[in-house]
């Protein structure tokens, strides 16, 4: 009887698979992911998971040190208010600007965005639904036509997504809840939108992301380290 032949997992496959360990607190902040130890959960050569590190390091879930490897990137609170701050006195303003911009298209863009991201939220994608609440945002700004205010909120938006990989609430029940109120309040913000109500749109989004900011939780972090082998393995 033939030993059945085992394939090798692709970059994409082990790429996924570190960033769900992340969503799903299996691998904490700060958590050093040792090359030698990586590779041989995945039944690979380290070679093979450099490409991944990189693309980890380039997204900003991993911090990749020289002479010291790498680990999960570790948002402080302090930065995680101070990104939720600067949010709030972006985007108002940015959504003032889409709405004296947008045509029907960017309305029929956001309102997929948000099908979308509740459909993930359903599947239990929670990676996937917060990148799509973080297109919603990036369409928003995109169309609004102020480059300079658009790109620094591309790079808080790539750090607002691992802060709420990192500080969510771990229960999986309370996660998925706050995900479908971060849904609901982008209906309730696409309404404001498409009555051309600018100064409600403007309230209801300094609202929205008040309300993502209380709901983290700092909890003092697990300085336990994980067993590669037993999570990837």
């Amino acid at each position: 009887m033939s030993e059945a032949v085992v394939v090798p997992l692709s970059d994409s496959e082990m790429y996924e698979r570190v960033v769900s360990a992340i969503l799903d607190h299996r691998l904490p902040p700060g958590t050093k992911l040792v090359e030698d130890k990586l590779a041989s959960a995945f039944g690979v050569s380290r070679t093979r998971i450099r490409p991944v590190l990189v693309r980890l390091a380039n997204e900003q879930v991993v911090t990749l040190t020289p002479n010291r490897g790498a680990t999960i990137a570790q948002p402080s609170e302090q930065e995680a208010r101070e990104v939720f701050e600067a949010r709030r006195l972006i985007e108002p303003r940015l959504v003032e600007l889409f709405i004296a911009r947008a045509d029907k298209d960017d309305m029929l863009c956001l309102k997929q965005c948000i099908a979308d991201e509740d459909a993930a939220r359903l599947a239990g994608d929670m990676r996937r639904a917060i990148r799509l609440s973080g297109d919603f945002h990036l369409h928003i700004a995109e169309r609004a036509g102020h480059q300079t205010l658009g790109r620094i909120l591309r790079e808080l938006t790539s750090r607002t997504s691992l802060i709420l990989m990192t500080y969510s609430p771990a229960h999986a029940r309370e996660r998925e809840e706050a995900t479908a109120c971060g849904c609901r309040e982008h209906r309730a913000l696409l309404d404001a939108i498409t009555l051309r109500d600018a100064p409600e749109a403007a309230r209801r989004m300094h609202d929205h992301l008040t309300r993502l900011e209380s709901q983290l939780q700092f909890a003092p972090p697990d300085n336990s380290a994980p067993d590669l082998a037993a999570l990837f393995g």
